[in-house]
């Protein structure tokens, strides 16, 4: 079973910016497509960026322009550039494949925009 273990998240002013990363623990990693989710207090978990194996990349429409997703295959890791961040951002990220079935869970990172 892959696991998945998420960092970088923080507490940042609007207009501010922050990176997060995701390391995988298996080595197959490299073949998945790959997804940052966010889900905000009392809100179901909604995917906001993916990457194909091959790096092609897709956005909410609610991200698009702001946040970049990245992979490094060598690293087993997928990040997260954040710019621009809104209060409307403020959740917990996870990483994980984009559509089920899911790996397990990590603990996520709390990303909270706000003055």
């Amino acid at each position: 079973q892959v696991q998945l273990v998420e960092s970088g998240g923080g507490l940042v002013q609007p207009g501010g910016s922050l990176r997060l990363s995701c390391v995988a623990s298996r080595s197959n990693f490299r073949v998945n497509a790959m997804g940052w989710f966010r889900q905000a207090p009392g809100q179901e978990r909604e995917l906001v960026a993916e990457i194909t194996a091959g790096s092609i990349t897709n956005y909410a429409d609610s991200v698009k322009g702001r946040f970049t997703i990245s992979r490094d295959n060598a690293k087993n890791a997928v990040s997260l550039q954040m710019n621009s961040l809104k209060p409307e951002d403020t959740a917990v990220y996870y990483c994980n494949v984009p559509r089920p079935p899911f790996y397990s869970w990590g603990p996520g990172t709390q990303v909270t925009v706000s003055r």
